[in-house]
């Protein structure tokens, strides 16, 4: 059974920094790869962080230079380190591990967190 436990949202003050942790079971972690999305109220989840297997980075550029995304193979655990918070960061942050081998996907998807970013 697959498993992603995200861990680490809650509220923070504009310009606070918040480290989200998503711990995985059930999967062979190293060889997915693995991202970090955000969905507002209202609002289309959205892709915010992804790292490959081979440790490549691409992020949206409402993130850039604030948000890094990193991974331990060693604990089954991505992260994303978020600084420089601001209101419009608010919103429930799912991680995903993603592999596609030809025509074979396989997508899984944590329950999210929730992230408020408020005075």
């Amino acid at each position: 059974q697959v498993q992603l436990v995200e861990s680490g949202g809650g509220l923070v003050q504009p310009g606070g920094s918040l480290r989200l942790s998503c711990a995985a079971s059930g999967i062979s972690f190293s060889i997915y790869a693995m991202a970090w999305y955000r969905q507002a109220p209202g609002k289309q989840r959205e892709l915010v962080a992804r790292i490959t297997s081979d440790g490549n980075t691409n992020y949206a550029d409402s993130v850039k230079d604030r948000f890094t995304i990193s991974r331990d193979n060693a604990k089954n655990t991505v992260y994303l380190q978020m600084t420089s918070l601001k209101p419009e960061d608010t919103a429930v942050y799912y991680c995903n591990a993603y592999r596609r081998i030809i025509n074979i996907v396989s997508d899984y998807w944590g329950q999210g967190t929730q992230v408020t970013v408020s005075s």
